[in-house]
């Protein structure tokens, strides 16, 4: 259809747009785990995993957000998701809506396409390659 054909010149802004909302998006899980900011009801326990877990969710985030080596970012963070997903979620159902997993399925498969399709518009990997 015409219509189709003609929005696909909007390809790369439209990339660059789920690139940035899911970034921001991610951060947000950082923040919380690193400072209880935004303020939690249940705030997460300061291990090692969840350390690691937050600086990987707040810098990575930062990283996509500016479009900053956004391949090796977004793989990094696929597989981080795929493992919370496997630690967190799976063991307590085989279903993602039961077990609380949706979330990080999504973001384990927007990673994973970021990883494929690179930053998109409005990224620093555009100037860096120039």
């Amino acid at each position: 259809m015409k219509l189709f054909e003609s929005l696909a010149k909007y390809q790369p802004q439209a990339l660059g747009m789920l690139r940035i909302v899911t970034a921001l998006q991610f951060i947000e899980h950082g923040t919380q785990k690193l400072f209880n900011f935004p303020v939690s009801d249940q705030p997460h326990a300061l291990t090692g995993l969840t350390i690691a877990a937050g600086i990987l969710e707040f810098a990575g985030g930062i990283l996509l957000a500016l479009g900053l080596f956004t391949r090796p970012v977004a793989f990094l963070l696929a597989g981080e998701m795929a493992i919370a997903y496997f630690m967190a979620h799976m063991p307590r159902d085989f279903f993602p809506v039961n077990n609380g997993g949706d979330l990080a399925i999504s973001f384990c498969f927007i990673f994973l396409y970021l990883f494929f399709a690179g930053a998109g518009a409005f990224a620093l990997d555009n100037r860096r390659s120039t």
